[in-house]
């Protein structure tokens, strides 16, 4: 697929837009001044392959926490702030990589002029973040439609940060509602080419928001749409990580070698238990970093033909199984070494 062609911007030690890869970000939970807290959710989302972290700044502690942060980390550091343009420029001060802030909150457009010099002092780009809870409301009474109000205050911000010769700027337009979304973020893109930042927000505990999001922003990334993004979930920060890797996955938008596991839906001609069996080869292959297709089959009658684009699986039957290449048998192999068997011949890959 064709990406849309973007500027470039520079986010610490990371490139968004243009030809760069698209970069995954997630957001901690702590309250930012507790540092070790922070520090050990920023290592574990370091571990997962988070490009980018996110904290919420709501006070001055947390602000000047992102100095002693950012001494221990790897990954650009973003300071979040809502209401208060003191402490974005407190954050910026203290080293943030890139500032976040929501036109309907931050006090209008007069309140960015000092944040727009000091960012242009440091060289530090700002998200301009727009979502549907917080339109202003008089935009949102004038057009009535929540999609297009929310393309229209992007779009007056960025028409006003131009002005003040600002353009280091990504933008992101979100909305509970994945229609919604989708509807806003297509109409944004082709209005500028400043990089866009995806998201589904609040899409709620991991059941719906993995749904959620999955069509949100991978119906976009499939227009070719999205430089960054962050899967929002209630629930544990590393899932939001592995989820987003997945939808990019999906697409074959990944910069990281992909592992993809192909199992069958089972019917009754199953024979082995293939739910138990196809989790332990998926938590076996979390640790394997190449570029592979690898199927767990639960019949051998139709496995390795219904699987030979795998390159690599194997297809159970009564207390024995096979393992295959390309839909081709290698070898029949007892029922209880049909794992071994695969992980064996995936290491001579």
């Amino acid at each position: 697929m064709k990406r849309r062609e973007t500027k470039e911007i520079k986010i610490g030690n990371r490139i968004i837009g243009g030809n760069n890869p698209i970069l995954v970000q997630s957001m901690t939970n702590t309250k930012t001044e507790n540092i070790p807290e922070t520090l050990e959710q920023i290592h574990r989302l370091e571990e997962a392959d988070c490009d980018i972290v996110r904290v919420a700044v709501p006070n001055l502690e947390a602000a000047h926490a992102i100095k002693e942060i950012k001494k221990e980390i790897n990954i650009p550091i973003v300071a979040d702030i809502h209401f208060r343009p003191d402490l974005v420029l407190e954050s910026i001060k203290n080293g943030a990589d890139k500032v976040r802030i929501n036109p309907g909150n931050i006090g209008g457009l007069e309140a960015t002029k000092p944040i727009i010099e000091l960012a242009g002092e440091k060289n530090i780009p700002i998200r301009i973040g727009v979502n549907s809870g917080s339109i202003e409301k008089e935009l949102l009474e004038k057009i009535k439609s929540r999609p297009k109000a929310l393309v229209e205050s992007a779009l007056k911000y960025l028409e006003f940060f131009e002005k003040q010769n600002f353009n280091n700027l990504v933008f992101s337009l979100k909305a509970s509602s994945v229609l919604e979304t989708i509807e806003a973020n297509r109409e944004f893109a082709k209005t500028n080419n400043y990089p866009i930042h995806l998201g589904v927000t609040e899409a709620g505990l991991p059941e719906s928001a993995i749904i959620k999001s999955a069509i949100g922003i991978g119906g976009l990334l499939s227009d070719g749409i999205g430089d960054t993004l962050r899967v929002s979930i209630t629930g544990d920060i590393v899932n939001e990580v592995e989820t987003a890797y997945r939808i990019l996955d999906s697409l074959d938008l990944s910069s990281r070698p992909k592992i993809n596991l192909i199992s069958c839906p089972t019917c009754g001609r199953t024979n082995i238990d293939l739910i138990k069996i196809s989790n332990e080869v998926n938590n076996q292959l979390k640790n394997i970093d190449k570029d592979l297709d690898v199927a767990v089959m639960g019949c051998i009658v139709n496995g390795p033909g219904e699987a030979k684009e795998a390159d690599i699986g194997i297809a159970g039957g009564n207390g024995k199984g096979v393992l295959f290449k390309k839909g081709q048998i290698l070898k029949e192999v007892p029922e209880d070494q049909l794992i071994d068997s695969l992980l064996d011949e995936i290491e001579k890959i």
